[in-house]
C-alpha cells in the first residue's frame, strides 16, 4: 500500500507491506516518524488519518487515552493500512541519520531465561539473521499469545549481533512480563522490531559519560558501557554509572558491573544506589570495585556528580517517574543542555 505523510515541514511517500503497522513502515523506509515506545503506550506517535482505511489490531493501547479519535487520530505503531492512505502528522519529520542503523523486522526464538531476583529475568533470544545495533537501543517484541509490542533494550552490544539479551521486570497485568513468567518459554517464537531509539552511545563522542539507570533500565546502560570499554573511550574521559533498585535483594548483574569496573579502576566509577534499607555493612567488601549509596538513584547522582557535570553526556533509562526526575535533576542541578541529555521512555 502506498503511504503519504504530510509533516510540518515537509512530505513522505513510501510503501507499506501487508499487515505492516505504519510507524514500522516509515522507519524501514529510513524516516524519523515520531516515537518514543513503539509499542502503543505513550501516544507520541499519533497521526492523523485523511484519507483511506486502516486496521487497528489493538484497540485498547493504552496510548489511545492521548488520541483524539473524533478527529481521525490513531497511533501509527499500532495501526496498518488497508489501502493507499494519506496522514498528517503534527511535528517536523527528517531522513533517517546516515550513520543510523535501519530498523526492520526479523524473527526469534527464545533460547535462555533465568531469573535475576525475585522479579527480574533475564532473556536471550536467538535471530534468524543477524542484527545491527547501537549501544543503547531496543527493539519491539511481540509473542504469539499476546497482542501488542514490547519494548526491551540489549544488554550485550556487538555487530551484527545473533542473539540478543534482555532484562525483563514482572509487571502486574503486563502482558507480555505475565507470559514470560508463568512458565518454560524456551524455544517460543517472537516476532520483533528494531532497532529502535535514540539514546545511542557513539565511539568518538569526546565527552565522560553519566548512566543513570532505574531498575530493569540498568540493560541499555550495560550496553553502552560495554561498547565504551571495548572502544577504550576511558582511556581518556571518565565514566560514571548510577543504579538504582529498592534493596539489595532487588540488585543484580553486580558481578558483571565490577568486571566493567575493574577494566578502568581509576576512570569507571559504579554506583549502587539503594532508595528502601540502609547500605549494608558488607556490601563493599562483598562487591570490591562497586561504590554505595542510600537514596532515589537522582538524589545519589546530584549529591556524588556535585562538581562533575563539565563536559559529560548523561543516558537515563528505567521507569517513567525515575526517568523524569533525573531529567529534572541533569537540567536544573547539572546545568546540562537538552543534546546531552539522552533517553527513551518506553515503559
Amino acid at each position: 500500500m502506498r503511504v503519504q505523510v504530510k509533516a510540518r515541514n515537509r512530505s513522505y511517500e513510501f510503501e507499506s507491506l501487508p499487515g505492516e503497522k505504519l510507524l514500522f513502515a516509515g522507519l524501514r523506509n529510513e524516516i524519523e516518524l515520531p516515537y518514543e515506545c513503539a509499542s502503543g503506550t505513550c501516544g507520541t506517535c499519533k497521526a492523523k488519518l485523511l484519507d483511506g482505511q486502516i486496521a487497528d489490531p489493538w484497540p485498547h493501547a493504552p496510548g489511545r487515552r492521548y488520541l483524539k479519535a473524533d478527529h481521525g487520530e490513531f497511533l501509527m505503531c499500532q495501526c496498518a493500512p488497508q489501502s493507499d492512505i494519506r496522514v498528517e502528522i503534527a511535528s517536523f519529520v527528517n531522513p533517517m541519520s546516515a550513520r543510523a542503523c535501519p530498523p526492520r523486522a526479523f524473527n526469534g526464538t527464545i533460547r535462555k531465561r533465568g531469573m535475576l531476583t525475585h522479579d527480574v529475568m533475564a532473556l536471550e533470544v536467538a535471530l534468524d539473521q543477524p542484527c545491527d545495533f547501537d549501544a543503547g537501543q531496543f527493539v519491539a517484541l511481540e509473542v504469539a499469545d499476546v497482542p501488542g509490542y514490547r519494548g526491551y533494550s540489549m544488554v550485550n552490544f556487538e555487530r551484527l549481533a545473533r542473539v540478543l539479551a534482555f532484562v525483563v521486570k514482572k509487571k502486574p497485568d503486563g502482558g507480555v512480563s505475565e507470559w514470560l513468567f508463568r512458565g518454560d518459554r524456551t524455544g517460543a517464537p517472537v516476532r520483533a522490531f528494531g532497532p529502535l531509539g535514540r539514546a545511542t552511545f557513539f565511539p568518538g563522542v569526546e565527552k565522560n559519560l553519566l548512566c543513570i539507570a532505574g531498575g530493569s533500565g540498568i540493560a541499555g546502560m550495560m550496553s553502552i558501557v560495554s561498547h565504551a570499554c571495548q572502544e577504550k573511550h576511558f582511556g581518556r574521559y571518565h565514566g560514571y554509572l548510577f543504579f538504582g533498585v529498592r534493596t539489595m535483594q532487588d540488585a543484580f548483574y553486580l558481578t558483571e558491573l565490577r568486571e566493567l569496573a575493574q577494566q578502568y579502576p581509576d576512570r569507571l566509577h559504579i554506583t549502587v544506589a539503594l532508595s528502601d534499607e540502609d547500605v549494608p555493612v558488607d556490601a563493599a567488601s562483598r562487591h570490591p570495585g562497586l561504590h554505595f549509596a542510600r537514596g532515589l538513584v537522582h538524589e545519589v547522582v546530584a549529591r556524588e556528580m556535585r562538581g562533575r557535570f563539565d563536559n559529560v553526556r548523561a543516558y537515563v533509562a528505567g521507569p517513567p517517574p525515575c526517568v523524569d526526575a533525573a531529567i529534572r535533576m541533569l537540567l536544573l542541578e547539572g546545568k546540562l543542555s537538552t543534546d546531552n541529555v539522552r533517553y527513551d521512555k518506553f515503559s
